[in-house]
């Protein structure tokens, strides 16, 4: 087995739509180490993050993260040590458009 540490995705949220950051690849497993979310703005605003399992249509059980505020011009660091399988999707969403960068980093490892 192969373990790849990298960038997972990153993202300019330019809308207030969920986004996919990133798909587990086939043939994979993912630790989703730290994601960063930016707040590039002078004003405060929020984020969700979820993780949908086999890539299901989101529900309210795939959120770890919702409505989270980010202060103007600040970012928030998450240390998570998620573990996701080929076909997980982590997706994210902005309070308001064109406000976050999101960045997710981990290791995946091919199996």
């Amino acid at each position: 087995m192969a373990t790849s540490y990298k960038s997972l995705g990153q993202l300019d949220l330019t809308t207030t739509s969920l986004t996919d950051l990133y798909t587990v690849p086939s043939s994979t497993e993912t630790v989703v180490s730290t994601v960063i979310i930016a707040n590039r703005t002078a004003s405060a605003t929020t984020f969700r993050l979820a993780i949908r399992v086999d890539g299901d249509a989101i529900s309210n059980q795939h959120y770890i993260a919702y409505d989270v505020p980010v202060a103007a011009n600040d970012s928030t660091t998450l240390t998570l040590g998620i573990t996701m399988v080929a076909t997980d999707v982590m997706t994210v969403s902005a309070g308001d458009a064109n406000a976050l960068s999101i960045n997710a980093f981990g290791a995946e490892v091919t199996v």
